[in-house]
Order: structure tokens, then C-alpha cells, then sequence
């Protein structure tokens, strides 16, 4: 998975393949970051947009298609842009971070998101989260190093 670098368009390519197959962005708005849905392209993918958009596909991808039909998850992230998601191997929990220090978690799947405002004080963008069971990590500029737990 490949998003090109001015956000307007994203490849995918599977073991077999012979190219990387293009893919067009459903939005009229930037593809920031995509990964796939409990690390594995059989869940689905995700992928957010300038703006805070999260979109999110159905577990069964076609990567032959040119317009892979992703569905409009409701965060309300207040025109943060979110860098990084990551669905729970469990299928209900999610995290999503951002600029400005935005934390959001869904127990639902990504349905609905409640805003974590365990960062709000740290002048920092949250690039990357990532989780090792049940421990989470998050890294942001500057040096920030947060740790969570998935129950949190």
C-alpha cells in the first residue's frame, strides 16, 4: 500500500502481482496516511484525509478495482488532521492520532469516537501509533513518547 506524495492518489500491490495497480481517492480532499485494518489487507483498509476524515473500506477489498468503495467514519476531529489509525485485533477498538495532540478512541469499530484529552496540554502533532497487545505507544515531534493502554 502507497499513497503518492502530493495525496491524490494511492497504489496497491499483493504478492503476484506484476505492477502496482492505481487507485482513485473517493474524496475531494488530500489522502494524508492509509494502513490496513488489523495490520492485515484481508480486514480492510483505512484511510484518512486533510481535514480529520476517516474512511474505512468493508473487510473484503478488490484491489483490481480502480475505486475501492471506502465508508465515511463519524469523527468529529475539529479540522485536526488524524496521521494515524489503528483498528484492535478484537474488531471493536480503535485509535486515531493527530495534530495538535488529538487522541480519539472507538469501542464500536470506528461507528463513533470519543476524544482522549490525555495530550491536549502538549504542544506536540502525534505522528504514529502503534500497539503491542495491550500496550500502546504513540510517538510525536519532539521527542514524545506516550503510553496507553487499549483499556483506556
Amino acid at each position: 500500500l502507497a499513497v503518492s506524495a502530493r495525496g491524490n492518489f494511492y497504489l496497491t500491490w499483493k504478492p503476484g502481482d506484476e505492477f502496482w495497480i492505481p487507485h482513485n481517492r473517493e474524496t475531494s480532499r488530500r489522502i494524508t496516511s492509509m494502513g490496513f485494518v488489523k495490520d492485515r489487507m484481508a480486514d480492510g483498509l483505512w484511510m484518512s484525509t486533510a481535514g480529520g476524515e476517516i474512511s474505512k473500506t468493508t473487510e473484503s477489498v478488490d484491489t483490481q478495482q480502480i475505486n475501492i468503495p471506502f465508508d465515511k467514519l463519524q469523527i468529529r476531529s475539529g479540522g485536526y488532521g488524524i496521521l494515524d489509525v489503528t483498528f484492535l485485533a478484537d474488531g471493536k477498538r480503535a485509535w486515531a492520532v493527530g495534530g495538535g495532540g488529538t487522541i480519539f478512541a472507538s469501542k464500536d469499530g470506528g461507528a463513533s469516537w470519543a476524544k482522549d484529552k490525555a495530550a491536549d496540554d502538549l504542544p506536540s502533532n502525534l505522528y504514529k501509533i502503534k500497539f503491542f497487545g495491550d500496550e500502546g505507544y504513540i510517538l510525536g515531534s519532539s521527542g514524545v513518547l506516550l503510553k496507553t493502554t487499549a483499556a483506556a
